[in-house]
């Protein structure tokens, strides 16, 4: 019955970005034209039409993509029948509809409240799962989900929280079917943040600010381990406790480096005077 939901979302990303020119050409009317349109009341909605049917057809239009179509059935389907058999299934095609369209804060919100209506739901892991998407995709704006761009030059707020949602899906469902596909998100999340705290680092260090920069560059390294950014942290903590004349923070850090990268460019330099 769900089905539609659970077999599209790991190759979403790379979808959805083949669609994003196209759509910033027709944004603009999209929005004028909604700018038109008017709301109805929910619970007048399908009035006329059984629970089946008002999900039968809303599963229809999610196959037809027709997105808004969809939130309008299931929204309705969840105010005139809040216990009804298909209710719950409804909650999580409305998480994947938003999503489909680009409306990732009410995809955000719609995964939000089903986690807390439903902590004890077999379809959990996907409401974390969809979150952590949906808190990825707010981070950026529409030219840089079509060009690359280094997030981790971005204020990152949204990307903690999708990297706490996909933590979440690994911790607390191990065996999820999105728990592979949370791992790599995760993964790329950790370097990102690992980067974007060791650029601060390099900041403060370029600033002559050793403290604060050995301070962030250790913060790297507990909290990231694994990133591609550690050594690098490593590296600046070395050289900060050399320009404060903290000669055994100096050697500490520098033993950990040879350890874990030895005989590697990385320790050369850091014994740079």
């Amino acid at each position: 019955m769900h089905a539609i939901v659970l077999n599209k979302v790991w190759n979403l990303t790379q979808m959805k970005r083949m669609k994003y020119i196209r759509l910033i050409i027709v944004g603009s009317l999209l929005t004028l034209l909604g700018a038109c349109s008017t709301t109805t009341d929910p619970a007048e909605t399908y009035k006329n039409e059984t629970a089946e049917q008002i999900f039968q057809r809303g599963e229809e239009a999610l196959r037809d993509h027709s997105y808004q179509e969809a939130i309008k059935r299931f929204e309705a389907l969840e105010v005139q029948y809040p216990f009804g058999r298909d209710t719950e299934i409804a909650e999580l095609h409305i998480i994947y509809a938003y999503y489909m369209s680009s409306d990732y804060a009410l995809a955000e919100a719609a995964a939000d409240r089903f986690i807390h209506a439903h902590p004890t739901s077999p379809h959990v892991d996907y409401a974390y799962f969809m979150r952590g998407l949906s808190n990825y995709f707010q981070n950026m704006g529409v030219f840089e989900r079509v060009f690359t761009v280094d997030l981790a030059t971005r204020d990152l707020g949204q990307i903690k929280k999708s990297y706490a949602d996909f933590a979440q899906v690994i911790k607390l469902y191990p065996e999820s079917y999105y728990a592979p596909a949370a791992h790599q998100y995760l993964v790329y999340l950790r370097n990102t943040l690992a980067n974007h705290e060791l650029e601060v680092a390099q900041y403060y260090f370029s600033k002559k600010a050793y403290v604060a920069a050995a301070n962030r560059a250790n913060l790297v390294i507990r909290h990231y381990q694994g990133a591609s950014a550690v050594p690098d942290a490593l590296v600046l903590m070395v050289k900060s406790y050399r320009a404060l004349n903290l000669k055994q923070n100096e050697l500490d850090s520098l033993a950990v480096l040879q350890y874990n990268y030895p005989n590697s460019s990385y320790v050369a330099e850091a014994m740079k005077p």
